[in-house]
């Protein structure tokens, strides 16, 4: 969601770093943008809508300092104007805040602030806090102490930096919102991810929740919630600012639709043993086999839920997929070897956090399958397992999925399976060829493409259907085609269409039927392809082609045969460039969906 950038140090740059941590920021999503410096006074400039805005207010009324914070906004309390674009300050222009998450006793604090005379201007719950930290100043304290007492007032999520006139020190700390620190030669910065410093330095500190950390131009500090200085580990990011940039590719989405393959291989990377057909996963060697298994995940990583939650099932573990939002509010009964797994990219997705936390609190073992090292799922949980896509800037998740699918898989396995088990055999020696199997999607799809989504184009909705194994993927596809094409998909079990979808089938409803294999699946999911047509239907069969269901279809899109659990992943792909190519087609902002984030790191 929001992004936030700070840096002291840089004498001379300082408004640069701040504006090039927040374009780097930018794939979070956002619709406000501003930036705050100090040089003994504060100056603040914000705008509403693209960071183009923020360039043209610099540009037009320069600022300088040697310090400050950044931040782009995704709007929560209020709607994007300039007046709500952080950062904020008290009406005397001594303190600038900049915040993720959101302030939830904000209005108690408001009314008090008021009533003793502190003066508002926007409608945002962060405006609270500069005028928290002012009032303190008021009584006597100084600004570390100020920032500490304001900090313990606040109930809620937030990742908060701050700075006061005439203090060289930038003060900043996190609760259930991530907020990393950078640590340069010379220089200090905070994210709310790594990509908002990557280019000045790779040497980072994770905070953890309670923690608060002051940047100095000579040096840094980190306190835990009692106050007692920490030592923190410092990490080394594997990956360099390079990783994050397009590659030649005229957006970040279609690019990683690309790396998927590459992706794929480092996720199996030293986990497959092809001379005794076994799957080894180190990080769950001591993970014993559960008795049953609880999913949760939001979105993208629930749709992989339901994909891993089959998995067990298959191997005779009961298994379920709970939407996290829901999970946290109601959760299932938790039997004693139950074990509670929170698939997220991120690793900070706040319902999955949240939910996993509820299950920790009746006593669950819980296992975070994240592609971030280092993110609060991967700390808090007892056992993690990375999925280890490398970085994913595209709002709309893809390499990423495909990552988790096959994560799921090895998970599974190493979990369940004796080795060399004819089963687990299998699976290896597909998983060994998945990697050539995506490229030979992607090697063979481009123009194929591009004539179906000009044929397509202009229908009136979109319906995506599959089963078994290829029912998360059929609501995958849906989701990411009305991610960033706007315009109306849904995704369906294929047997639900005649109990209900299908009374809004019409010859303008192209349907995306996914059949791989010639199982019962995928025999019942032709019988609905003849469903669909016998109403008018225009149908795209997404195909290994094994049950010749192109007999039947309109249109095909052809996935190699592979093993029938992965055949779900090739179609996938394909599902992945119609969205991409339609969205094209459209002029949609591909990589920046209105409305979307790429953490959403508030419930």
């Amino acid at each position: 969601m929001c992004g936030i950038i700070a840096c002291i140090g840089h004498t001379d740059d300082t408004v640069d770093v701040l504006l090039s941590g927040l374009s780097s920021l930018e794939y979070r999503g956002y619709d406000s943008a501003g930036i705050a410096v100090s040089n003994g006074t504060l100056d603040v400039r914000k705008r509403e809508g693209e960071l183009d805005n923020l360039h043209d207010a610099v540009d037009t009324d320069p600022i300088s300092g040697t310090f400050g914070i950044g931040h782009t906004r995704w709007s929560t309390h209020g709607p994007p104007t300039d007046e709500n674009a952080h950062p904020h300050t008290d009406a005397d222009w001594r303190v600038a805040v900049v915040h993720n998450g959101i302030i939830e006793n904000y209005q108690e604090l408001r009314d008090e602030l008021e009533a003793a005379g502190y003066e508002f201007v926007s409608d945002t719950d962060t405006e609270v806090v500069p005028n928290l930290v002012a009032s303190f100043l008021d009584e006597g304290y100084d600004a570390a102490e100020s920032f500490s007492r304001a900090v313990s007032r606040l109930e809620g999520s937030y990742a908060l930096a701050v700075i006061v006139a005439g203090e060289d020190s930038i003060f900043a700390t996190r609760q259930d919102s991530p907020l990393v620190l950078g640590i340069g030669e010379d220089a200090y910065y905070l994210g709310s991810d790594v990509p908002a410093f990557l280019s000045y330095t790779r040497n980072v500190v994770y905070l953890e929740d309670g923690q608060s950390v002051t940047l100095r131009p000579n040096g840094w500090q980190v306190k835990n919630g009692d106050g007692a200085v920490v030592e923190p580990p410092v990490h080394t990011v594997e990956w360099d600012a390079e990783q994050t940039g397009k590659s030649g590719y005229e957006h970040f989405m279609l690019k990683e639709i690309h790396e998927q393959p590459t992706a794929l291989r480092q996720c199996l990377s030293g986990r497959l043993d092809p001379l005794e057909g076994d799957v080894i996963v180190e990080e769950l060697s001591d993970l014993d086999t559960p008795g049953a298994v609880q999913f949760v995940a939001c979105g993208t990583s629930y749709h992989a839920a339901l994909y891993g939650a089959m998995r067990f099932r298959e191997v005779g573990i009961p298994a379920q997929a709970f939407l996290a939002s829901e999970y946290a509010t109601a959760p299932p009964p938790i039997a004693d070897d139950e074990l509670v797994v929170g698939v997220t990219q991120s690793g900070e997705t706040a319902d999955t956090l949240s939910a996993l936390r509820t299950a920790q609190g009746r006593g669950a073992e819980t296992l975070a399958v994240t592609n971030v090292v280092g993110s609060t799922a991967s700390r808090e949980c007892d056992h993690v397992m990375y999925i280890r896509s490398g970085p994913e800037i595209g709002v709309a998740a893809t390499k990423t999925f495909s990552s988790q699918l096959v994560s799921l898989s090895l998970f599974v396995e190493s979990v369940t399976s004796n080795t060399g088990s004819g089963r687990t055999r299998a699976l290896v020696e597909s998983l060994r060829d998945v990697a050539g199997d995506v490229q030979s999607v992607l090697d063979d799809s481009e123009g194929e493409i591009e004539e179906l989504v000009d044929e397509l184009g202009g229908s009136d909705a979109y319906f995506f259907i599959g089963r078994g194994y290829n029912a998360p993927v059929a609501l995958e596809g849906a989701l990411k085609f009305k991610e960033i094409t706007y315009e109306h998909a849904e995704g369906f079990p294929a047997g639900e269409l005649k109990h209900g979808p299908l009374a809004l089938i019409t010859d303008e409803t192209p349907v995306f039927a996914v059949v791989t294999g010639d199982d019962e699946a995928a025999r019942k999911t032709l019988g609905n392809i003849k469903e669909v047509q016998a109403r008018g239907a225009p149908v795209v069969a997404v195909t290994d082609g094994v049950l010749e269901v192109e007999r039947f279809a309109d249109e095909v899109l052809r996935v190699p045969e592979t093993d029938g659990n992965l055949g779900s992943l090739l179609a996938n792909v394909q599902l992945q460039l119609v969205a991409y190519e339609m969205a094209a087609s459209l002029g949609r902002p591909i990589d920046k969906p209105r409305n979307l984030a790429k953490s959403v790191t508030v419930e």
